[in-house]
């Protein structure tokens, strides 16, 4: 039986002009999960990146710790959906203020919402069923490729984690809407693929975010 590990990336740049780059934070908190990966002793024979620079830049920090010269297969499937474009066109266009995170939230939360409920008629460039299966789709092809025994690792995002693990527990609109609200930076969700198809294991780990690390703990 196969393993996916499901990587959240670090901490983005919220509300400075270039959000996809990753913090300070984002960089030690690679660190922490690269450290925490090399302690379970884990192989990968599969690693994927989506082509965000956040993700990408999550995946070479925590490879490096691993000891992974080889640098994770990109794969634009992989990469969250558009939160600008989503709040355009389902939330009024708010932007994102690092001194109210909160509201802007509240924001993301109704137009994610709407976006939804707007199925293949939002005006945005990709819509929630596209999402749904395009995420779908990386997961599927990855398992794929995977031989008996072995595990890959993924660099993602909050909503594709959240998105595929209401998927397998049969709502994949509550995964998005409720768990991923709740995906720390770098924590670690763990699927498994065997004969009777893919199963979430544990979602949303981050029990190497405790004790000494407590201060690199963040949900955005």
């Amino acid at each position: 039986m196969g393993a996916i590990y499901l990587i959240r990336h670090g901490q983005a740049s919220f509300g400075e002009a270039d959000y996809d780059r990753l913090s300070g934070v984002g960089i030690e908190q690679g660190a922490v999960v690269g450290a925490e990966l090399l302690r379970r002793t884990v192989r990968f024979t599969e690693a994927r990146s989506g082509s965000l620079a956040r993700q990408r830049k999550t995946a070479e920090t925590v490879l490096d710790w691993l000891g992974v010269r080889t640098p994770a297969k990109e794969d634009p499937r992989w990469n969250e959906y558009d939160h600008v474009d989503i709040v355009a066109h389902h939330g009024g266009g708010v932007p994102q203020d690092a001194a109210d995170s909160r509201g802007y939230q509240a924001v993301l939360d109704g137009a994610l919402a709407a976006w939804i409920g707007a199925g293949e008629d939002t005006p945005c460039a990709e819509s929630w069923p596209a999402f749904r299966a395009r995420v779908r789709g990386a997961l599927e092809d990855l398992v794929a490729v995977l031989g008996k025994g072995e595990n890959a690792v993924v660099f993602t995002s909050g909503g594709v984690i959240g998105t595929l693990a209401g998927h397998l527990l049969g709502h994949p609109e509550t995964g998005l809407l409720k768990l991923n609200r709740v995906t720390v930076n770098c924590g670690i969700t763990k699927l498994v693929a065997g004969r009777s198809g893919i199963t979430l294991l544990s979602f949303n780990e981050h029990s190497h975010f405790e004790g000494r690390t407590a201060r690199l703990l963040t949900y955005r």
